[in-house]
């Protein structure tokens, strides 16, 4: 292919959306980019600062985060996952990551994910892909991410908390006034509650090809 390839990957809070991406870069050969991770290192800055991001602005915090930040092994944590929500709801934030997410795809492309990516980071995005799941199926696969014991006594009741926490998480991600999760015009849907990860990636590299042939 001879045009920059940009391939937007958006979709709720443990639907695959990451495991696509970063897989469907590998394939391709295509620099990879968690732009949630953007918002999480501005979150984590912050409580590194004593912070609460509920209720002091995040616009310096996130002006400053680089790419070295997502190496941080302490970004996917509850308390994050809270900071992240509440800087992505600030348009001071949003602004101030826009440049570095268009940059990182520079002249050769990328393959990023997130939530707004098909819609506002790249609205011309050679593809864009809108990867989804039931709740139940992400609070599911969240849970067995984190579980320390996977055969824990309350596991139902864990997963059942989980899953409140992204049914609160999506609703304030949608319903947010600058840039809200949701499905671009031109995007295609994944359901991907009854597939694996390897039968998303191929369904995906199908599209991929149809859509630049």
């Amino acid at each position: 292919m001879t045009r920059r390839l940009v391939i937007a990957v958006d979709g709720p809070a443990a639907a695959g959306k990451g495991t696509l991406a970063k897989r469907l870069a590998a394939a391709l050969d295509l620099p990879y980019l968690d732009t949630g991770l953007l918002y999480r290192a501005t979150g984590r800055r912050m409580i590194d600062a004593g912070l609460d991001p509920a209720h002091a602005p995040a616009e310096t915090f996130a002006a400053t985060v680089g790419l070295e930040d997502l190496r941080r092994t302490d970004l996917r944590v509850p308390e994050v996952d809270r900071a992240a929500s509440l800087v992505a709801a600030q348009p001071a934030v949003r602004r101030a990551l826009v440049d570095l997410q268009r940059r990182f795809a520079g002249v050769h492309g990328a393959v990023l994910d997130g939530r707004d990516i098909g819609t506002v980071i790249f609205p011309d995005a050679t593809v864009k892909l809108f990867i989804t799941a039931s709740p139940r199926t992400r609070a599911e696969r969240r849970w067995e991410q984190l579980a320390t014991n996977p055969d824990a006594p309350d596991r139902e009741a864990q997963i059942i908390r989980v899953e409140q926490e992204i049914v609160a998480r999506d609703a304030a991600d949608s319903s947010r006034s600058v840039a809200p999760l949701c499905v671009a015009r031109d995007a295609i849907r994944i359901e991907t509650d009854s597939l694996t990860a390897d039968e998303v990636l191929a369904e995906a590299l199908r599209i991929v090809a149809d859509m630049t042939r």
